[in-house]
């Protein structure tokens, strides 16, 4: 107990790929949401009459258009969200492997 509370304190053990893996979680979640919330904010304060307006003239096949890109995005996001966080928890795992062929 007390040589994991040593490695704690003089970083040998890092906390990080834990902490990695709840944070991608909650940002999974959110990440959505707040883009919503981001494109919502920037609709009502810089395109309120040009939304109005174009919203009510364009197709099936536009409004079809623009649906698709918006998950394409979505879905790019995510991904890039994921790739983020694989390379921060690979890093982690380097150095763990490092660590041990140093002990050997």
């Amino acid at each position: 107990m007390w040589d994991r509370i040593v490695d704690f304190l003089t970083f040998q053990t890092f906390i990080t790929p834990a902490l990695l893996v709840t944070l991608y979680l909650i940002g999974a979640f959110l990440v959505p949401f707040i883009s919503w919330g981001v494109m919502l904010w920037i609709k009502k304060r810089y395109f309120t009459n040009i939304a109005l307006n174009l919203s009510s003239k364009l197709s099936k096949k536009q409004k079809l258009i623009i649906y698709t890109l918006f998950i394409l995005s979505f879905l790019c996001m995510e991904i890039f969200w994921r790739m983020m966080f694989e390379i921060l928890i690979a890093y982690f795992d380097m150095h763990d492997a490092l660590m041990k062929i140093a002990e050997s």
